[in-house]
């Protein structure tokens, strides 16, 4: 939706006679920052927004990625069309100060990487294959995590065995294969399904959610058959030790603190301590991880499930002084907020915004109609959020009032429908 202007006309009309048009270097320097999203269709493309000071954004280039999304098929459910295609999240990341930005194609299990110039304009770069077969209509290519101190691009798939795969990036850019691959399974749990890999800031540890204990499956009547993971067994949290030049060791597997484990975060400018959003288990909670891969957990804060359950609380934003984090609930279409003091949470605003309607041809697990809202960005300065809802076909751009956690909508850029899904920004 374009933000309402009234300009005098007739202004307008003498600075064209005198000045001209404006050029494309007039309009950037309206530009403070910028924001990435891939579309996900089957001819994968990056959409790359400016974001003016005001926290609008306008579509500034949409670049090929040379691979294939899933398009509007949702290859972890076999729903012919559905948001939220891989359940999971990072699938967009930016690296090296900015310099580099990658991005998963899970429709064939590839990884592109681009060149981001100083003005935000993208080059791509390459384009290589993870190594895993794609069986069916998509594949599933999801997360990534990039460890700078190796130069090494971890990524992540919704099915295995082989859920991890790397690369090794070069100087400039290109992508380099690694031969190892990496099973989140277990002895007993031969069908895992994961949903995020996040690199502790030391770059010590690769931690991975598990969803699903074993692939999603329909019951006789439709309904959705989901072996949630971590909901009888403490082991939804797979944590590798990571070497110096990258490689992952034996993995251990730990509690993540409730059912469904979704999204971590780690807090800005701490090493060890980090939130974790469940699906599931309709809350998040603060999380520790010691020296030698350990984890602890604290209490679970839950959001109001009067709605039903589960919410499918996902994907979180944290702000730059630690002191909110922003939740996005899946199942509900909104977006809800905590204060987080002395390492506990408290719930602040739930909802935090207007619940988002879809076109009605989506249902949650828990049987509502939902708009399908995933990746979520906050810019650096906690003023402004960005929240994709694939089954409405936007992006919204919210202001943040930090002292009451609301979110006031502030701007929507059309997006294609049902598919998109990474955000990532600076």
């Amino acid at each position: 939706m374009a933000r309402p202007r009234s300009p005098n006309l007739i202004s307008i009309a003498l600075i064209l006679f005198f000045f001209g048009v404006p050029t494309a270097d007039a309009f950037a320097s309206d530009i403070v920052g910028h924001v990435y999203m891939q579309t996900n269709e089957t001819q994968n493309r990056i959409m790359h927004f400016g974001r003016d000071a005001d926290g609008q954004l306008e579509l500034l280039e949409t670049i090929a990625t040379g691979g294939a999304g899933s398009g509007i098929f949702k290859p972890i459910s076999g729903q012919e069309s559905a948001p939220n295609a891989f359940e999971g999240a990072g699938s967009v990341i930016l690296a090296e100060a900015n310099t580099l930005l990658f991005t998963t194609n899970g429709g064939d299990n590839s990884v592109t990487s681009f060149r981001v110039s100083p003005d935000g304009k993208l080059t791509m770069i390459d384009r290589q294959s993870t190594g895993e077969p794609v069986t069916g209509r998509a594949g599933t290519a999801k997360s990534l995590a990039y460890r700078p101190q190796s130069r090494t691009l971890y990524v992540l798939h919704a099915f295995g065995p082989d859920h991890l795969r790397s690369y090794t990036v070069a100087g400039d850019g290109k992508l380099e294969l690694r031969p190892e691959r990496h099973s989140v399974n277990t002895a007993t749990k031969r069908d895992r399904v994961s949903s995020q890999a996040v690199l502790s800031p030391d770059g010590r540890f690769l931690l991975v959610d598990i969803l699903f204990d074993a692939h999603p499956a329909a019951n006789p009547d439709g309904s959705p058959d989901l072996v949630v993971s971590n909901a009888s067994d403490p082991d939804g949290l797979v944590i590798f030790p990571v070497r110096d030049d990258g490689t992952l060791g034996e993995a251990s597997f730990a509690d993540a603190g409730g059912g469904g484990p979704f999204y971590m975060a780690f807090l800005n400018r701490s090493r060890d301590t980090f939130l974790n959003g469940l699906a599931v288990g309709d809350g998040v909670l603060v999380s520790r991880i010691d020296s030698e891969g350990r984890v602890t957990n604290g209490p679970l804060t839950t959001i109001d499930t009067s709605l039903g359950k589960p919410s499918e609380l996902c994907w979180l934003q944290v702000t730059f002084d630690n002191s909110l984090v922003l939740a996005t609930n899946f199942g509900y279409g909104t977006v809800s907020t905590y204060r987080l003091v002395a390492g506990r949470l408290s719930l602040l605003q739930d909802p935090a915004n207007n619940a988002m309607p879809g076109d009605g041809t989506f249902r949650a697990v828990n049987g509502l109609v939902s708009s399908g809202p995933s990746d979520s960005w906050l810019t650096p300065d906690d003023q402004y959020f960005y929240q994709i809802f694939g089954n409405a076909s936007v992006l919204v751009s919210y202001r943040l009032d930090k002292t009451s956690g609301r979110l006031a909508e502030i701007g929507r850029n059309p997006i294609p429908y049902n598919s998109p899904q990474g955000l990532a920004g600076f």
